[in-house]
């Protein structure tokens, strides 16, 4: 390698080293330990102001990815829009740290992108990922233990829930999140939920080659924050503020852009003040706040992947894990109530969702409707039934809706009363379907199927041979193909944590959504579903396929039964005929339990190791209805019982030959 004479004569062996002197004192010196100590040098060796060291320290925690040049240029690029101007965020609420004569420290876990790793390998360790960062967060976080604050700065699908289940763990100390907000929607294109389909479209003679193209090169509008719609990162975003993680109107800003930024210095002096209130994360996620990000999620019509992180994020604040039990009486009571990117009536874009005055304007409506638990605190320091009675007569509000009407588009067009809502044919959410193919139950965004496939009582119902595929690459294949017609049903097996680490099948169900056949072909599968994917799709069926679930027996030409009621939320998916022969449920059942899986269910044979332990870690703790959770206690009982069972063994082989 060729070096420069000048990098030799200007080699340095030494170095004077910062003037000044540590602002110690006796008793620092006999009470604190070595390492509060090392500190402050180490604070004074990367150039911070000896004078300035007595400060309270505040930890900023963020999922930056790539590399910027000052002028914002890519010199590396990041994984994803979400990720790419974080530091943007972090760097604000650091200034902000600092004026306030406090010491901002930072750390960075960036995270991958759903999008990008949609149909490859990739996929086996999105979900996955999740755990992996919250337990990275947590060592950060306790790896600093004179912080008496943590800032969690994150947009996208597996950076922010893995952020809320860091945080989460932190009872003790003041957290608080900053949403990474939304890119913009182009003037003339598509958005980046249905750009992912522009090679199933194309393969369908659907789109010129041109098209796909110039779409393709417009959809990300602007270069930082979350997609245009509602899909796991905005989900994600509103449910932090639901939970009272996040300060007021904060999720879905417009990234890059003024009011924003101005959420940083909003979110540091939340979190200063918590720290002179003692307001630790204990008492903002409480029980009450969980049913509240419940309920938020269920009016937005909220992607089905917060299903798993909600649960998730109660499991590590401490509170109780709610089941499905829990959300079906939610999606029971709760209307939609935002018309936005996926599910419709009318797609509107995020940003317009923001304007429109995001989660505290859907929390007004809640409250009219006696749906949420207003004594809950938030970061702020004030009551939820203080933060809605602020924001309806405030200024803000008002200024956003201007803004929003500025563009021709009414408020009240993005988030609705009931009575609108209801007029205009928005349903509930989620629907769970239970049945022989699904003993464990099931997740359908019912709200999201196509209205026009539904009868006059709001029902869904498709009965047919069903088309049975043991991994996604096969499905995608079919549809590029054109093998894939109106009317079919699809079993897409295989696809659970054991055979896949959960991937998500939106490259699937995308492809239905955006293809003119789409509407009339359902599909059912042990994987789950992008926040953005809409239609006739099940997922999260349990037991999964490779743990002897129903679903793994199926075969090409068995007769499936679908029923989703969209109105009253209750659906069947069943097993119902077999060489000729229709018959009911329970023989169906009984049909199941004599079959062995089919003959070329197996996991994915580049399933990585990591993800392989991730599987079974989470399956000792409860599996995905628990949200995918490491919960340590269940996993040790299981080891250690495991582990006495081997010695059992050993013991009796070791007696077997000595005689």
């Amino acid at each position: 390698m060729n070096v420069s004479q000048d990098a030799y004569n200007q080699l340095q062996t030494s170095a004077p080293g910062p003037k000044g002197a540590l602002p110690l004192t006796s008793e620092m010196l006999k009470q604190w330990p070595s390492g509060n100590l090392f500190g402050l040098t180490q604070n004074v060796g990367m150039g911070w102001d000896p004078k300035k060291l007595l400060g309270q320290e505040i930890l900023i925690l963020g999922t930056q990815g790539g590399i910027k040049a000052e002028d914002g240029t890519p010199i590396a690029l990041g994984y994803h829009s979400g990720h790419w101007e974080v530091d943007v965020l972090m760097k604000a609420a650091a200034e902000a740290i600092n004026e306030q004569g406090n010491i901002p420290f930072a750390g960075f876990v960036s995270d991958p992108c759903d999008g990008r790793s949609q149909g490859t390998k990739g996929m086996f360790d999105s979900l996955p990922y999740r755990n992996d960062a919250s337990i990275v967060i947590r060592r950060l976080i306790r790896s600093l233990p004179t912080r008496k604050a943590v800032i969690g700065v994150a947009t996208c699908d597996k950076g922010l829930p893995a952020m809320m289940m860091g945080l989460a763990h932190m009872h003790d100390l003041p957290t608080v999140i900053i949403p990474g907000g939304v890119t913009l929607p182009p003037e003339s294109g598509e958005d980046a939920g249905k750009i992912q389909t522009i090679g199933a479209r194309y393969a369908n003679g659907e789109l010129t080659l041109r098209e796909a193209a110039e779409l393709g090169c417009r959809a990300c509008a602007t270069p930082g924050g979350g997609c245009q719609f509602l899909g796991t990162a905005a989900s994600a975003q509103v449910v932090a503020e639901a939970l009272g993680m996040a300060v007021p109107h904060s999720a879905l800003a417009p990234s890059g852009q003024l009011i924003w930024k101005e959420m940083a210095n909003q979110s540091v002096r939340a979190v200063t003040n918590a720290i002179a209130q003692n307001l630790t994360t204990k008492d903002i996620i409480t029980d009450a706040a969980i049913r509240n990000a419940m309920t938020v999620h269920a009016a937005f019509g909220g992607s089905t992947n917060l299903l798993l992180h909600i649960p998730a994020i109660a499991h590590a604040a401490g509170c109780r894990v709610p089941d499905i039990r829990d959300w079906e009486a939610i999606n029971q009571k709760v209307p939609r109530l935002v018309s936005a990117l996926p599910n419709g009536p009318i797609d509107h874009p995020t940003v317009r969702v923001f304007l429109a005055g995001g989660v505290p304007e859907v929390m007004l409506h809640l409250r009219d409707l006696d749906l949420l638990e207003e004594n809950v605190k938030t970061i702020t320091g004030e009551t939820l039934g203080d933060i809605l009675a602020w924001w309806e007569t405030s200024e803000r509000r008002r200024l956003v809706h201007e803004r929003l009407k500025a563009d021709g588009i009414k408020p009240e067009d993005v988030i609705m009363n009931v009575e609108k809502a209801r007029a205009i044919g928005m349903t509930s959410t989620i629907t769970f379907p239970t049945g022989n193919i699904a003993p464990e139950g099931a997740i359908v965004k019912s709200t999201s199927i196509d209205p026009s496939m539904l009868d006059e009582n709001g029902v869904y119902f498709h009965k047919g041979p069903v088309k049975v595929y043991t991994s996604e690459k096969a499905v995608i294949t079919a549809i590029k193909n054109q093998q894939i017609a109106a009317k079919d049903i699809i079993a897409l097996i295989g696809c659970g944590p054991s055979g896949t680490g959960m991937e998500e099948t939106y490259q699937v169900t995308s492809a239905l959504k955006h293809l003119s056949y789409g509407k009339y072909v359902t599909l059912i599968t042990d994987g789950r579903f992008s926040g953005v994917s809409t239609g006739a799709c099940i997922g999260h069926i349990g037991p999964e396929a490779l743990a002897d679930g129903p679903i793994g027996k199926l075969r090409n030409g068995d007769i499936i039964q679908v029923k989703i009621d969209c109105r009253n939320l209750q659906a069947t998916i069943d097993f119902v005929g077999a060489d000729g022969r229709e018959f009911g449920a329970l023989e169906g059942k009984k049909l199941l339990e004599a079959r062995t899986v089919h003959p070329e269910l197996r996991a994915n044979q580049d399933l990585p190791d990591d993800t392989r332990l991730w599987a079974a870690l989470q399956a000792a703790s409860g599996g995905t209805w628990r949200g995918s959770i490491y919960d340590v206690d269940r996993i040790i009982e299981v080891i250690e019982k495991g582990m006495e069972k081997l010695k059992e063994e050993q013991k009796e082989s070791s007696a077997s030959s000595s005689m």
